[in-house]
């Protein structure tokens, strides 16, 4: 067979995905695709990326680094679907440039992510790692923690996982504001302007891709204007928070607490904010249930096959090829 008549070649490196056998394999191997599964369970640089794609039809990633060396590298090349919905690991303009279609899952692990939020919120207003740590170590001290009716949630961004954690804090009787210049009105959130959000929430929960205008939009002025004792959740993007600024307003007791799912350098080794009590880390699992990795590779596949086949449709972020606009 010449190569140019080879079965399109699917290289998948999401760790999810890649994991265990199952429909979102099938998918592609049904189509007639042959389906290359990554080695090395962790994302990958551009380099390494870059050593896999040669011969690639397709890309199926996780955060794996994906700029213009990776597309150079990897003529055949076009489409890299996305296991998940953030696609700042990967360069747009240099797919564009290179005629590949980027496709990501939005909706996937909107209820993974959100309820990992209120998890996150629940962990710092009761303490519960200091809790479960005592516990554990023979210790029966209890310290009183506070309740999160009544309280005033503001959510940065109302997009899927913004309102799915609406309705779940309305659950909890808290009060919801939030600011989105481009979202629907969600019945039961009050719209206000970000810079009344951030004097007026006892929890601010961050909501936000990354992209050139949101990184650091957490900086030190803007904890400043949080309440004293407010609390911030970022289970979004790690680039959104300046992180040094952060583990500052803990450290003065300024900030009640915060949690994150998501570093600007994953793992965060040296962070001073994982040294900090009234900090509460998570290692980049909002997404990662058995729900949102089936969801999510299901969707991953189908973009990739409709892709290349032409055939049904397909969420897409940037490119050439039409299809549902994610």
């Amino acid at each position: 067979m010449n190569a140019a008549d080879r079965a399109p070649r699917v290289v998948a490196t999401a760790r999810a995905f890649c994991a265990s056998d199952g429909p979102h394999q099938a998918i592609i191997r049904d189509a007639g695709m042959e389906l290359v599964l990554a080695a090395r369970a962790a994302p990958l640089t551009a380099a390494e990326l870059a050593s896999l794609a040669v011969d690639a039809d397709a890309l199926l990633l996780g955060l794996d680094a994906c700029d213009a060396t990776v597309f150079a590298a990897a003529p055949r090349l076009r489409v890299v679907s996305r296991f998940g919905s953030g696609v700042d690991t990967v360069d747009l303009e240099a797919a564009a440039r290179h005629g590949v279609t980027v496709t990501n899952t939005p909706g996937a692990n909107t209820t993974a992510v959100a309820e990992l939020t209120l998890g996150l919120l629940l962990a710092i207003a009761r303490d519960l790692p200091t809790a479960v740590a005592t516990a554990r170590s023979g210790g029966w001290a209890r310290k009183s923690g506070w309740e999160l009716e009544g309280k005033t949630l503001g959510l940065v961004g109302l997009g899927r996982i913004g309102r799915a954690v609406a309705a779940r804090a309305a659950a909890f009787g808290m009060r919801v504001i939030a600011h989105d210049p481009v979202a629907a009105d969600v019945p039961g959130v009050a719209r206000v302007a970000l810079d009344d959000l951030w004097g007026e929430a006892d929890v601010v929960s961050l909501h936000l891709g990354l992209e050139a205008g949101t990184r650091h939009i957490v900086d030190a002025a803007v904890l400043a204007r949080l309440k004293p004792g407010a609390v911030l959740i970022n289970a979004s993007r790690g680039g959104l928070v300046d992180e040094a600024a952060l583990a500052d307003a803990l450290r003065s007791g300024r900030l009640a607490g915060a949690a994150a799912d998501a570093f600007e350098r994953e793992p965060p080794v040296g962070s001073p904010l994982l040294d900090l009590p009234n900090f509460v880390p998570t290692p980049h699992l909002g997404a990662a249930t058995r729900e949102a990795a089936r969801r999510m590779g299901e969707a991953a596949a189908r973009n990739v096959v409709a892709i290349l086949t032409g055939v049904g449709d397909a969420d897409v972020v940037a490119g050439p090829t039409p299809g549902r606009t994610a």
